[in-house]
């Protein structure tokens, strides 16, 4: 069986950190103002503290980021705990992860598995690109190159795990989408050639999306404008249909709805967004027979970044329907903290 790809595939960026944020200028300190001995103080870069805490999982994560090396590259160290367990003060401690990000070089060293993932890019002659990335618990790694075909926008990728295990994989990317070609393991004596594609068209004001991977065929066909979403799919041979409709009914409420019709699931949701910090959820599903209710403070995206609110909370409530009274609330918090 083939260990899983160390880096993600050649579509996608490859993992570094944003170059830095231009500091804010302002006017260099008077002699009183300036801290005493304080010529590390004012060389020290900005740290990001961020904590989170989820009450399903009863954990608390929390990540301590600064730039090194004059701002190409990030030190990130991230160490949770939970509220069971005997560790120190009867708290669990779960082992850190230390991580130093650039652009084109990252070591993440993980003290649970006493291993570290070591990857790196680099611009070769021409128009290859290099890429290769080495798993130190595993003794195993993946080399990539990636070559530009003439001055078309299609490239052309070979990639092989180290030690190699069979023929090296071989995609083919062009603007609407990739195919490639690799050799799939059956048992120690028996190997083909599988061959996956994933190929998007624009067809009646929607994009037609097909995706193929071991002998199954997924359609979606996706039309979409600045009031409706339809979005029926088809799955081949099981001939699986489904389709989600969602509904803009104001620049703040929208209605959302899914059905599959060979197992009569379905699903709906309706959403209001009081504004860019505020926001709440409702919906059903019917396969696990659960209602949920979510309100968001904070950006609902993910993103902590915005001055002056670096928080967000999440509260969820879910109502089983065989059992009310087995209902639970949920809730999820993310702080940043910058020095």
């Amino acid at each position: 069986m083939a260990a899983p790809a160390l880096f993600p595939p050649p579509h996608m960026d490859e993992d570094g950190a944003a170059p830095p944020a231009p500091a804010s200028q302002s006017p260099p300190p008077t002699e009183a103002e300036a801290p005493r001995g304080g010529g590390l103080l004012r060389r020290r870069p900005p740290v990001r503290v961020t904590s989170e805490f989820d009450s399903e999982r009863r954990l608390f994560s929390h990540s301590l980021s600064c730039r090194v090396l004059d701002g190409i590259a990030k030190l990130r160290l991230r160490v949770s705990h939970g509220g069971r367990g005997g560790g120190v003060g009867g708290i669990a401690w779960g082992p850190p992860e230390v991580a130093l990000l650039a652009r084109n070089f990252s070591v993440v060293v993980d003290a649970a598995s006493r291993g570290a993932v070591l990857s790196g890019a680099a611009d070769l002659a021409g128009s290859l690109r290099l890429r290769a990335a080495h798993n130190t618990k595993e003794q195993q790694g993946e080399v990539s190159v990636t070559a530009n075909l003439g001055d078309s926008p299609c490239k052309i990728e070979l990639s092989s795990l180290v030690p190699p295990d069979g023929l090296p994989r071989a995609t083919f990317l062009f603007p609407n989408g990739e195919v490639s070609v690799k050799e799939k393991k059956l048992d120690e004596d028996n190997r083909i050639l599988s061959v996956n594609g994933i190929v998007k068209s624009h067809i009646l004001n929607g994009v037609c999306t097909a995706v193929y991977n071991d002998n199954a065929m997924d359609l979606k066909y996706r039309y979409k404008d600045e009031e409706i979403s339809f979005i029926p799919s088809i799955s081949l041979p099981s001939n699986s249909v489904s389709f989600a409709f969602k509904r803009q009914l104001t620049p703040s409420d929208k209605l959302s709805y899914w059905y599959h019709f060979d197992t009569n699931y379905w699903g709906a949701v309706y959403k209001h967004r009081a504004d860019k910090h505020l926001k709440w959820k409702a919906g059903y599903e019917s396969n696990n027979r659960l209602g949920r209710a979510s309100v968001w403070v904070g950006d609902a995206s993910g993103s902590t970044k915005e001055v002056p609110l670096k928080a967000k909370v999440q509260f969820t409530l879910e109502v089983p329907q065989d059992n009310i009274q087995n209902a639970v609330v949920l809730f999820h918090v993310k702080k940043r903290w910058d020095f």
